[in-house]
């Protein structure tokens, strides 16, 4: 049985939340690690830092149970959170500068930067950042609903 399995009961949406909040924050975490290489030119690999990427996932109850009453449920079942897959390379190529008086310039005098565009890296950020606070406040909104309903 699924961790989330709880899903019909009071700890359902807080799971749902929950799961979002970790995804949200490891995505924040990885591009604020793209926005603090995005001037390095040289890792322990060799080579320029390349841009990394969250790929996220939904999580699902396998367990139908709401099928006549719940349109959402897929045949995977009913869909539960969310969680992060993988984190993978993004595969577009380094950003070359001419700099022929660079100690790390090849051959033509170019030097290889990372694949990171800070703008759109900062873009990211935000859109993370709103994600996390809207979950958040699900999180809130929840418990606050919860509380109301123990004193009825």
């Amino acid at each position: 049985m699924s961790s989330f399995s709880g899903f019909s009961g009071i700890l359902g949406p807080f799971a749902i939340s929950g799961s979002a909040l970790t995804a949200d924050r490891l995505w924040m975490d990885v591009i604020s690690d793209n926005i603090a290489n995005a001037n390095t030119t040289q890792t322990r690999n060799g080579g320029p830092y390349i841009r990394r990427m969250v790929v996220f996932e939904p999580r699902f109850d396998p367990a139908p149970k709401f099928a006549p009453m719940i349109p959402t449920e897929t045949a995977q079942g009913l869909p539960v959170g969310v969680r992060v897959t993988e984190i993978v390379k993004d595969p577009s190529p380094p950003r070359m500068v001419y700099d022929p008086g660079n100690p790390e310039a090849n051959a033509q005098g170019y030097v290889a930067y990372p694949n990171v565009n800070t703008v759109n890296e900062m873009v990211d950020l935000i859109s993370a950042t709103r994600a996390y606070e809207a979950n958040l406040t699900v999180l809130n909104s929840t418990k606050e609903i919860d509380l109301k309903a123990l004193n009825i």
